[in-house]
């Protein structure tokens, strides 16, 4: 599904993570961790084509990423989908619009443009809210709701374009405890019965080591960790946080 050999990737004239050797299969829930700046953002947006390679090999979904050409890139963007930290959603419109903006690939433009939706395009929405939880609020404005609901809107929002692969930076950061675990539980299910490959940024360990299958952990743009949660032990763990606080 994703496979990077030597890779070494950055912006502009500035190479930030260097010789990646990593591969992601279909289904899994990989969760990256690491200090701020260590490169874990730029690994995330490679893969949905917005860093450049200075050298090595990047697959997704069976497109090279080396040189895809423009059509190619929105092919393979359509089955990437992205949650923020910030929620990124259109704030004075409400649910309904924030997640069916999601399917806009599905529904002819003039249809779209007169907001007339038909009725299994208005069903699959509300097995998405339903999915987390937030099909009570469908009518509202997404400005009238938490922080914890605006996340859950741009999880069914994500889940609308069908993706194989979501992309979740630090999806946790603005939530209070309660609001992220929940955050965390939707994403696991949208993995477990939707079969999305999800790899996301984390900053707290604990919680990458309860819901992620694999963590990977990055210092100074390398990978030093690549295993199952139980693998990572506290020695390798300081190595990554540089023996800081990383509870």
């Amino acid at each position: 599904m994703i496979k990077m050999k030597n890779l070494t990737l950055g912006y502009k004239k500035e190479k930030i993570l260097n010789n990646i050797d990593l591969e992601i299969k279909e289904g899994e829930f990989v969760g990256v961790i690491g200090e701020s700046g260590c490169g874990k953002s730029t690994l995330l947006m490679s893969i949905s084509g917005g860093i450049k390679i200075f050298n090595g090999d990047l697959e997704v979904l069976n497109f090279n990423m080396r040189g895809i050409k423009k059509k190619h890139l929105m092919e393979l963007r359509k089955q990437v989908g992205i949650v923020f930290q910030g929620y990124n959603l259109v704030d004075r419109t409400s649910v309904l619009e924030n997640v069916i903006s999601g399917m806009l690939k599905d529904i002819p433009t003039a249809r779209a443009i007169i907001k007339y939706y038909k009725a299994h395009e208005l069903k699959k929405v509300k097995d998405l809210t339903d999915l987390v939880e937030v099909s009570k609020c469908l009518p509202k404005r997404c400005d009238e709701l938490s922080g914890g609901q605006r996340q859950r809107v741009a999880i069914a929002r994500a889940l609308a374009s069908k993706p194989k692969i979501i992309l979740a930076d630090e999806p946790l950061s603005a939530l209070d405890q309660k609001s992220a675990r929940k955050i965390m539980e939707i994403f696991k299910k949208a993995n477990k019965e939707m079969g999305v490959s999800i790899l996301m940024n984390l900053h707290y360990l604990n919680t990458a080591k309860e819901f992620c299958d694999r963590i990977l952990g990055i210092k100074n743009g390398q990978i030093i960790f690549n295993g199952k949660p139980e693998e990572l032990n506290e020695d390798i763990v300081n190595e990554i946080y540089n023996n800081k606080s990383w509870i």
